[in-house]
C-alpha cells in the first residue's frame, strides 16, 4: 500500500500538493474560528470525583455569599499608615472604585464595611480585600490596576487567587511555547537535520512537513475541542511531538531514498523503494505510537486526555505528510533533495564510527551488557523516592503577579487563602450528634499547624451543613495534599464514624487530590495495555518472541532511568542548578505516566527501524552477529540524530519556566538519548549477540500469526 501509494504521490505531486493546501486553509480556517476561548486551564479529573460532589451539594443547599465565595484576594499594605487612619482608608476606597469600574469586580468585601478582623494583619499596617471575578478571562484588567497602583502614595498591592494563578500559568505555557520549542527547538531540530543530511534542502524538508502536520493537527484539535474540554496544555504537547514526529518519519524516508539512489536506482524507482521500506515501516511504527497514546485516554482525568489527544491527532497528521506529502515533494526535487551540501557532514565518517563502536562492543557482549545494564539501573534507583503530587503557585517565577501575591499573602496573612478547604455535611447535619462532631472537627483543625479556625454554616432545612478552613502554604504544595488526604481517611472517619453522616471535603486542594489520584490509580491498567499491545505487535511484525520481549525490557530500562534522574534533579536537586531547573516537592502528577507512554512510543520509531534492517540482513545471510552488525552501523547515524532532534525539540521544553513541563521534556529528552545510545548501540547488539538464533525463536504455537514484511526493497 505504501509503495502504490508513493508511487501515485510521486508521479501527481500537484495534485498531492493541491490536496494539502486545501486541506491547510481548512485547518487555518478551524484553528481562527474555533480554538480561540476553547482551551481549559483547569485539568482536574473527569467525571464525579469527591471535591466535585462537595462543590455540587454545597452551590446548591447554600445561596450565594459574597462574603464566602470569592476567587482571588487582593492585598495593600502601607509601612506609613496603619489600616484604620484615613489615608489607607481613602487609599482603598479608591482603589475598590477603580476595580468597580473594570465591570469585571462584582463582590469586594471591605473591613471597614464588615469589620471582620481576619482582614486585617497582626501589626495592623495590611488589610486584604477578597474580590469575585468570574472568569479567568477577566482578570487581566484587574491585575493591570494592581500593577498600576503598587508603589502609587507609598502603598504596596498585590493580588492572588484562582483566577490570576490560572491567567499566570496560561501566559507562562505561550511564553514557554515561544521561548522553548519554536526559538530553540526548531533552530535546533533545523542544525541537526542539515547535519545528519549533509545538505540544506534535505535538512528544510522534513522541518516543512512537521510544521504543516501541527498546522493540520491544530485544525482537528479546534474541532474536538467543541466536543471535548480540552486542556491548554494540548497546543506545547501537540507542537513538541509534531516536531519530533513529522521530523523523524521524514528523516527516515529521506534517507532511504538516498540510499537507494546511491545503490543505482532512478529518482521514481527509489521512490517506489522508500515507499516499499522506510514509508512501511514508518506507518507501522506510527500506528504503534498513535494505539500507544490511546492507553492515556484511559485516564479519566482532563490534562492526559488533552495530551493524548495532542499527540495521537499529530501523529496522525505527520504519517498522512510523511505518507503522501513527502513523496510528492521527492517527485518535484528529485536529487535537488541534495542541494547545498554541507562539507564533512552526511558522508562515511559517522558511519565508520559507529562501525567501529558496535564491533567494540561485540568483541565482549557480556562485558558491555553487564557496565551498561548496571549503570541504567543505578540511574533508576532514587524512584523509590518518586513523590506524586502538584506544583502550584509556589513554583512559578517571581515575575508573576500571583507568585509576588502570594508571597505578600504568606508574609502578612498566614492563615488566609483564596481558596480555603470546603468540608461539607451532605445529611443528617441536624442531628445533635452530627453537629458536636463538626464542632469537634473545627476545634481539631484550628490548632492543626496545616489549617487554621474554620467557619461553619448551615443551610436552610438543617439537612447540610458546610465548614470551610483555610489550609497553609500552598493549595497545591505536598503539605497540603498530604493533609487533605489525612483529613478525609483518618481525621473525618474517627469523628463522624459513628454518625451515619456523608462528609465530603472539596476546594482547590481537595480537586488537586482528587486529579493526582484520577492519574495514578488507572496507571496499571495503562500499562497493561501498553506493555500487551508492544509486545504483540512487536511479536507479530518480526515473528520472534523474544525479540518483543527483548524490546520491552530494553524499553523498560530507559524509562526507569528516566524516571530515577527525574526524581534525583527535581526533587533531590542534584545538578538542579546547572539544568536551571527548581527543587520542588514532587514529580507533577501526570508525567510518569505520559513519559512511560510517549517513550514506548517514541522508541518504536528506533526499534522498527533498527530491527527490520537487522532482519533484513540475517533474512539473507542467517547470520545473527554479522546482521547485528550490518544493521546497527548502517541506521545508528539516523538514528542517533532522530534522537537528538527529539532531544532538542523536548530540551525546549525543558528549557521553559513551567516546573511541569521542564520535568516532562527533561525526562523525555534524556530517556530518548539513554535509547539511541546505551540502548540501541551497546545493550541491543549485546543481548542479540548473545542469544544469537534463539532472537528469532517463535514457539509452535504462535505460527498462524501473519507475515508481515516491514522492511524488503523490491527487486
Amino acid at each position: 500500500m505504501t509503495e502504490r501509494l508513493a508511487r501515485a504521490c510521486s508521479r501527481h505531486p500537484w495534485r498531492t500538493i493541491g490536496a494539502w493546501i486545501a486541506a491547510l486553509v481548512l485547518a487555518l480556517a478551524a484553528i481562527g474560528l474555533l480554538l480561540p476561548g476553547n482551551l481549559t486551564s483547569n485539568g482536574g479529573a473527569a467525571g464525579n470525583p469527591e471535591f466535585r460532589q462537595a462543590e455540587r451539594i454545597e452551590f446548591s443547599a447554600f445561596p450565594y455569599n459574597p462574603r464566602l465565595n470569592f476567587s482571588d484576594i487582593v492585598l495593600v499594605r502601607s509601612s506609613r499608615y496603619n489600616v484604620d487612619e484615613p489615608a489607607f482608608r481613602n487609599f482603598v476606597s479608591q482603589l475598590v472604585r477603580k476595580g468597580q469600574a473594570t465591570g469585571n469586580v462584582h463582590d469586594a468585601q471591605l473591613y471597614y464595611q464588615t469589620h471582620d478582623p481576619s482582614l486585617v494583619s497582626r501589626d495592623k499596617h495590611a488589610l486584604i480585600i477578597p474580590i469575585n471575578v468570574f472568569d479567568t478571562s477577566d482578570i487581566k484588567p484587574v491585575n493591570q490596576l494592581v500593577e498600576r497602583e503598587n508603589g502609587s502614595s507609598g502603598f504596596e498591592v498585590a493580588i492572588t487567587g484562582n483566577n490570576v494563578r490560572d491567567n499566570d500559568f496560561d501566559e507562562l505555557s505561550q511564553h514557554d511555547l515561544k521561548s522553548g520549542e519554536l526559538e530553540f527547538g526548531l533552530p535546533a531540530a533545523l542544525i541537526i537535520l542539515v547535519l545528519v543530511f549533509g545538505s540544506v534542502v534535505a535538512g528544510l524538508v522534513p522541518l516543512l512537513l512537521a510544521i504543516l502536520a501541527i498546522v493540520g493537527g491544530l485544525g482537528l484539535i479546534a474541532v474536538v475541542s467543541q466536543i471535548w474540554e480540552l486542556s491548554i496544555f494540548v497546543v506545547n504537547m501537540l507542537t513538541g511531538m509534531g516536531l519530533a514526529l513529522g521530523i523523524d518519519y521524514s528523516l527516515f524516508v529521506i534517507s532511504r531514498y538516498r540510499e537507494e539512489r546511491t545503490g543505482g536506482r532512478k529518482p521514481p524507482d527509489a521512490i517506489e523503494a522508500a515507499g516499499a521500506t522506510a514509508s512501511r515501516a514508518v506507518l507501522f511504527s506510527g500506528t504503534a505510537f498513535v494505539i500507544a497514546m490511546l492507553g492515556m485516554l484511559i485516564v479519566p482525568n482532563t490534562i492526559m486526555r488533552s495530551l493524548a489527544a495532542g499527540a495521537i491527532l499529530v501523529g496522525v497528521t505527520s504519517l498522512a505528510a510523511a505518507l503522501t506529502l513527502l513523496p510528492a515533494l521527492l517527485g518535484l526535487l528529485g536529487d535537488r533533495v541534495n542541494s547545498l551540501r554541507i562539507p564533512l557532514f552526511g558522508g562515511s565518517a559517522e558511519g565508520r564510527f559507529w562501525n567501529a563502536v558496535v564491533g567494540h562492543v561485540l568483541s565482549r557482549p557480556t562485558l558491555s551488557l553487564v557496565l551498561a545494564c548496571g549503570l541504567l539501573i543505578a540511574a533508576a534507583i532514587p524512584i523509590f523516592s518518586l513523590k506524586i503530587g502538584t506544583n502550584g503557585v509556589s513554583t512559578l517565577p517571581d515575575r508573576f503577579i500571583s507568585k509576588q501575591g502570594y508571597l505578600a499573602l504568606q508574609k502578612n496573612f498566614p492563615d488566609a487563602t483564596a481558596d480555603p478547604v470546603r468540608i461539607v455535611v451532605a445529611d443528617h447535619a441536624s442531628d445533635p450528634q452530627v453537629r458536636s462532631a463538626l464542632n469537634r472537627l473545627r476545634d481539631r483543625l484550628a490548632g492543626d499547624p496545616e489549617f487554621g479556625d474554620g467557619k461553619a454554616r448551615f443551610a436552610p432545612g438543617g439537612q447540610v451543613a458546610a465548614l470551610d478552613v483555610p489550609i497553609r502554604g500552598d493549595d497545591a504544595g505536598d503539605q497540603a495534599l498530604t493533609a487533605v488526604r489525612n483529613l478525609r481517611s483518618t481525621v473525618i472517619p474517627d469523628l463522624f464514624g459513628s454518625t451515619g453522616a456523608r462528609v465530603l471535603v472539596g476546594g482547590r486542594t481537595a480537586e488537586n487530590v482528587d486529579y493526582a489520584d484520577s492519574v495514578t490509580k488507572p496507571t496499571p491498567y495503562v500499562f497493561i495495555f501498553v506493555l500487551g499491545f508492544t509486545l504483540v505487535l512487536l511479536t507479530v511484525a518480526f515473528r520472534s518472541i523474544v525479540v518483543a520481549a527483548t524490546s520491552i525490557v530494553l524499553n523498560l530500562l530507559s524509562v526507569g532511568a528516566a524516571y530515577g534522574l527525574i526524581v534525583l534533579v527535581f526533587e533531590k536537586g542534584v545538578g538542579n542548578g546547572i539544568f536551571g531547573f527548581q527543587q520542588v516537592d514532587a514529580i507533577e502528577a501526570w508525567v510518569p505516566l505520559f513519559l512511560f507512554s510517549v517513550l514506548f512510543g517514541l522508541s518504536m520509531d528506533y526499534q522498527v527501524f533498527l530491527l527490520s534492517r537487522i532482519k533484513e540482513r540475517y533474512d539473507e545471510t542467517g547470520d545473527t552477529t554479522a546482521s547485528v552488525r550490518w544493521g546497527v552501523g548502517s541506521t545508528a547515524r539516523i538514528i542517533t540524530g532522530a534522537a537528538l532532534i527529539i532531544v532538542a525539540v523536548f530540551a525546549g521544553f525543558a528549557k521553559g519556566d513551567l516546573v511541569q513541563f521542564q520535568q516532562m521534556g527533561f525526562g523525555v529528552a534524556i530517556a530518548l538519548l539513554l535509547d539511541a545510545t546505551v540502548i540501541r548501540s551497546v545493550i541491543l547488539p549485546a543481548a542479540m549477540s548473545l542469544l544469537g538464533r534463539w532472537n528469532w525463536y517463535l514457539p509452535s504455537w504462535l505460527g498462524w500469526l501473519p507475515r508481515i514484511q516491514i522492511e524488503r526493497a523490491p527487486a
